[in-house]
């Protein structure tokens, strides 16, 4: 028998993948878009009653010399940290996502926001679907927010959630969460892939017909992305991952997806019990408090977006004794370590085959950017060696498959803020394009191979290669 909604209308079945949402006839073991296995889901559909399709009058088409080019000023959340991974503040109008594991703190975050929006600039409105007013306000009391502008709705019906929202007129609106919402005339239980992906196209509309920006929250999968059909990320103007570690205080906003802005900023925040503080100074958060010289340390000079970091990274070797020797990396690319590794034994003559590695990166951050490259190397070697490396000394550089040691962007950011902080000496490639700047005092070493980086690396070599800039 043909299933039916509630308006009596017939439903179609068709499968859809949970991880990019491909419709298909039946059922697939692989779906050939995302290559996923066992992702096929049976949902009922129907097509006329789809939120993304109907009761939406067309727009009219116009020239695209006389669209007006007037910017729209973005709007300070309150929030110096998420103000900088939005790329400068709110765009009104734009759907933003935010997304993280249970615990993480996205609700805090997102009260947060509320208190300073709505202090400046009118009401907000707080559409909860997981938590009771008393649950919310109790957070509220925690965190020192009085709410006075902050308007409550405990709602799961979205068609009725967007009906109060147009009398309102809010100046922002946060959904939490997502995977919660549901709409009458879509098939599916609160969370499915159908459910999940036309809520959010309702959002989308809403957010553009009444100019009113929405920050909605959203659950993560096991795997670290976003709960519901990857499609979901397409849909939003705006996607920022809340990382952090469960045991740690500092929690990371980065930007994935991002239409007005740069998608390379980091923000990064301190969770005290007020609430999350934004940390003006992450070098030295992840750079670590100051030691004496420690076997297999390094600080490395990264850049996040517009702003350079210093973070330390640890290495430990040990002999791998019976079994096969493992690589093993927490913060950084494990394939990456592979051909670290691999380019240490075979140009830098230092032994492995016999050593597990280790590698960490320090509070919690993750990096990506190859200019870290050279500053494993060099920890590796200094844990095999048992030695420690220079003191105050920073490392950069991409590492090449014949040993030679690349130049990266920034170099000079990167170098400025390791001088800011009082770091004596820095590696860096040769065909880094340095210039003095006044009042930059440290010792510069360029090194052309990794060999060379490795034999200036260690106290007692490499005097003569440096050079001061005053």
């Amino acid at each position: 028998m043909t299933p039916e909604n509630r308006s009596g209308a017939k439903l179609r079945q068709v499968f859809i993948c949970q991880h990019c949402g491909r419709e298909s006839l039946k059922w697939l073991g692989r779906c050939p878009s995302c290559e996923s296995w066992n992702s096929f889901e049976s949902v009922s559909v129907d097509r006329r009653n789809s939120a993304s399709s109907g009761g939406v009058p067309a727009a009219s088409p116009e020239s695209l010399s006389s669209v007006s080019l007037d910017e729209t000023p973005r709007v300070s959340l309150g929030v110096s940290e998420f103000d900088r991974v939005l790329g400068g503040g709110l765009v009104p109008g734009s759907l933003v996502l935010l997304g993280g594991e249970p615990g993480i703190g996205k609700s805090t975050l997102l009260l947060q926001v509320c208190h300073h929006l709505a202090d400046a600039h009118g009401p907000v409105v707080y559409v909860s679907g997981e938590e009771s007013s008393q649950q919310i306000r109790l957070r509220a009391v925690r965190l020192g927010i009085s709410g006075e502008h902050i308007l409550l709705l405990p709602e799961t019906n979205l068609e009725g959630v967007i009906d109060q929202l147009s009398s309102m007129r809010p100046g922002l609106v946060v959904v939490d969460s997502i995977q919660t919402m549901s709409l009458e005339g879509v098939a599916g239980a609160p969370g499915s892939v159908s459910q999940v992906r036309e809520c959010t196209l309702a959002l989308m509309r809403f957010a553009k017909q009444h100019f009113v920006s929405v920050l909605i929250a959203g659950h993560v999968t096991k795997d670290g992305a976003i709960a519901g059909p990857g499609t979901l990320e397409h849909i939003v103007d705006v996607v920022l991952y809340m990382e952090g570690e469960r045991h740690s205080t500092y929690r990371l906003v980065r930007g994935v997806k991002n239409r007005f802005g740069s998608t390379d900023e980091l923000g990064v925040f301190e969770m005290v019990a007020s609430g999350l503080v934004p940390v003006e100074n992450p070098s030295l958060v992840f750079a670590g408090r100051e030691h004496d010289q420690i076997v297999g340390s390094v600080i490395v000079p990264i850049v996040e977006g517009t702003r350079p970091l210093l973070v330390e990274i640890q290495a430990l070797t040990t002999p791998s004794g019976y079994g096969p020797p493992r690589r093993v990396a927490t913060g950084f690319d494990l394939n990456r370590l592979f051909m670290i590794t691999a380019v240490l034994a075979k140009r830098a003559r230092v032994k492995l085959s016999d050593q597990d590695v280790m590698v960490n990166v320090t509070g919690g951050l993750r990096i990506s950017e190859p200019a870290a490259d050279l500053g494993v190397a060099l920890a590796i070697a200094s844990s095999v060696r048992d030695r420690p490396l220079k003191r105050r000394l920073v490392v950069f550089g991409e590492l090449g498959l014949g040993g030679e040691v690349r130049g990266v962007s920034q170099p000079m950011r990167r170098i400025g803020e390791a001088a800011r902080l009082g770091y004596g000496s820095c590696i860096h490639p040769v065909e880094a394009k340095i210039s003095a700047e006044d009042g930059l005092q440290i010792d510069l070493i360029s090194a052309a191979s990794l060999r060379d980086a490795v034999t200036l690396g260690f106290d007692g070599a490499g005097a003569s290669a440096g050079r001061q800039v005053e």
